[in-house]
This record gives structure tokens, sequence and C-alpha cells, in this order.
């Protein structure tokens, strides 16, 4: 056995010559032809954030719920049902592969809702995820592997920013869709019907359920019933993010309206669901994944196929945040607590978008700022510029990533006035 020592920047071996440290790392040099990477634009702008020194700064880049105080927010649900769980001395075993049993039926219940066909003829193939990127993962791969038709699924313009690369690296080839108009700040509806009706048939589309990221525009209930018409008459697979349920307008079944009526408008769907925003377990990673399949048969064989994605990827996901939603999602009164839990973080958006529409009016701005209030769930979509951005960011220390996005959930009754001050100064 040799032991390595480093001594003056010369290195021993104690059973053989030594050479100088240099010519070992060049000995080594496997990963010459990596290339640097570029920097996430979310944690770049956090790290910016960090090292500015001003006492008036605001980070509105993460997507994260604060409380007004501007501090992370644990959910008094969350905060009891773990009380229930430290009680119940329960083991740390692995969970099967396709996650906690009680969790995943919970999880798809509250998406399809409990009187759905899907849930009463057992019609779902639910398996639990890590959070949303890990459930939208499997179903890429699911799709990828067995999706029978035209292997290229449609986007909005824009999306979230992991979309692309989670469904390219799966193998599908991405393209998109208009969907948001930066003329109005809203929903592009005429270009977005257009586009659908020229996707090729046997596609897959993907759309947010509610609360678009990043924009924060979503399709009213009678334009989603034409996009369904569209959807169905293209013969297009649709694959729902729902990454915000309960937490866009504080109501679960309104932020489930889209999936819900494709399914009874005959559409089999998928659907990928993230608890890091409406409970709060970010950390936790907390996630599903939902097949809706045409019969029982179906769904066991396409269960055994998830499971065959999920085992040589990470074996079986967390069990800690499974429990603590399962909890909340299965005993009455900690659901009671966790409905009003979401509607106080809604409710505090939707009051700092309003305050700062109105303090964008106090200070003389001559532009319409009612996109900021038509627009709904954690994310803005100001409209600004690059430019503009850079000004904020430079002039007033608000740092946002330079499409414009806000995250609302930043903003407090401290603060809004200054934004909106600063937003003036660089818009005006």
């Amino acid at each position: 056995m040799f032991v390595v020592r480093v001594v003056n920047k010369k290195l021993f071996l104690s059973n053989g010559p030594s050479c100088s440290l240099s010519s070992f790392k060049s000995s080594l040099s496997w990963w010459s032809g990596v290339e640097m990477g570029p920097p996430d634009a979310i944690l770049g702008v956090t790290e910016a954030f960090k090292k500015d020194t001003s006492d008036k700064k605001m980070n509105l880049s993460v997507g994260a719920y604060r409380d007004d105080d501007g501090k992370p927010f644990i959910l008094p649900c969350v905060m009891k049902a773990e009380e229930i769980l430290s009680k119940k001395n329960l083991d740390k075993e692995y969970a099967g592969i396709a996650g906690v049993a009680d969790f995943c039926q919970a999880a798809a219940k509250l998406a399809f809702g409990d009187s759905s066909p899907v849930i009463k003829e057992g019609l779902n193939a639910t398996v639990q995820g890590i959070s949303g990127t890990g459930s939208l993962t499997i179903g890429a791969h699911f799709l990828a592997q067995f999706f029978p038709g035209v292997k290229e699924i449609y986007m909005p313009t824009p999306t979230w920013g992991n979309h692309i690369p989670i469904f390219k690296r799966a193998g599908l080839t991405v393209k998109q869709y208009r969907y948001f108009d930066p003329k109005t700040c809203g929903f592009d509806f005429t270009g977005a019907l257009q586009d659908l009706a020229k996707i090729p048939e046997k596609s897959i589309i993907l759309l947010h359920a509610c609360a678009h990221n990043p924009t924060g525009v979503d399709p009213k209930p009678e334009q989603w019933k034409e996009m369904s018409k569209v959807i169905k008459a293209r013969n297009l697979f649709p694959f729902l993010d729902m990454a915000y349920q309960g937490f866009a307008t504080g109501d679960i079944d309104r932020d489930a309206f889209a999936l819900r009526m494709l399914v009874e408008d005959g559409h089999q769907v998928a659907t990928a669901q993230s608890f890091a925003k409406n409970m709060g377990l970010y950390g936790e990673r907390t996630g599903a994944f939902s097949v809706v399949c045409a019969d029982k048969d179906e769904v066991a064989r396409t269960m055994s196929q998830l499971k065959i994605i999920i085992r040589p990827i990470y074996s079986n996901p967390p069990i800690h945040g499974a429990r603590i939603a399962s909890t909340i999602l299965n005993d009455p009164s900690l659901r009671s607590q966790w409905l009003t839990d979401i509607k106080v973080m809604s409710d505090r958006i939707n009051t700092m978008r309003i305050k700062l529409k109105e303090g964008l009016k106090r200070e003389g701005s001559s532009r319409s700022w009612d996109h900021i209030t038509d627009q709904i769930g954690m994310f803005c979509f100001t409209g600004m510029t690059p430019d503009q951005v850079e000004r904020l960011i430079k002039e007033f220390s608000v740092y946002l990533t330079k499409d414009g996005r806000i995250s609302v959930a930043g903003v407090s009754s401290k603060n809004v006035d200054y934004l909106a001050h600063a937003i003036h100064q660089v818009t005006k």
C-alpha cells in the first residue's frame, strides 16, 4: 500500500519515487475537456444579493414564500402534522419504489377530486416523485419510452426554465407554442389556438395547470375549454405541471379546474404535482406523478414500468415529507387547517399585487400596470426590459431575473412602496 505525502509542493510515495504535484495533477487530467457551464440564473442573482450591503436590498428572484417580515414560513398544519408523526415512533425504513402508498392515494385525490371517475374507478397510476422536478422527470422518461405517437413535446413560450432540459435529457424533442403576449403582458389566446391547431397529431403538449411560471398568466375557464377542443381535435396528449394547487388562488378546486375539465372532456392525461409551495415543503422534496389509464390492467402495466424507471435513478423516494403531506390530507382537522393556511399565503401575495399597482399609480406612472393584478400566483411578469432590470439592481438593489419576473412572495408591506418607487424610476 502506498502512503501519499505532499511536502513543499512535492508529492512523495512511500514505496516509489517522488514527483512534482503539477505532474501528478496532469496525469489525472481526465476532465480537461470539461467546459465551464453558465451559472444558474436564479442562484447567480441570489449570490449577488448576498454581497450587496444596502439595507434596502430585495431579492425577488427566489420562488419561495416569505411572510410579511420576509422570513421563511412553516405552515401551522405542517407543525401539527410533525407533532403527530413524532408521537408515532415511526421507523426510517425504505419506502417502496412507488413511494408512501397513503400519500400517493391522497395526492391523486387532491389532483383529480374525490368524485372523479379516475379515482372512483382506480384508473390512475400514481407514484411519489422527488417534488415537481423529480415527478416531471419520471413522466418525461415514461413518455420518451412508451408514448406511441410523435416523440415531440410542445411547451408554452415562455415556460419554467427546468422544463426544457428535463424533457430534452429524456430524449424528447422540445418545441414551443405561443402563450405570453409581451404587448399586453397577458395570455396570447389567439396565438396559442393557432399554434395548437398546427401541432402534429399524436404529439405531447405541456400545460401549466395554474399559476403559470414564469408569467403568472393563466387562461380563463372558457379559454381552457376552447383549448381542450383543439387538443382533442389534434389528438394531442396533455401533460399538466401542477406545482401550485391551492397556492395560486387559495382554492384547491379552482386551481385544479384545467386538469379536471380535461378529464371530463375525455382526455387521458398525465400530471406532475409538487407540495413545495402549497405546503411549504421545499426541502422535503415531496411530489407525485400520475397517468390516467383506460382500465385497471393498463394501470398495473403502467405502474410496473414506472417502478422500472424509478429504480435505477434513486431506488425509492424520501418518506418524511410524504408522511407530512399524507397526514395533512387524510386528517379532516389538519386538512381544514391547511386550507386556511394556503388561503392566508395566497391572500398575502394578492394584497402585495394590489399595493404594488397602487404604489406605481401614486408614483405618477403613466403606464398600465393592470397585469400585476390580472396575473396570479407567486410570480409576476412585469414587462420590464433587461436594461431596466439592470438599473433596478445597480441603482436600487432590487434583484430579479433578467426577463423581468419578480417573486411577489418576496414583497412585503415594509418594502412594497420602495419597490414601486424603484420600478417607476427605471420605467418612466
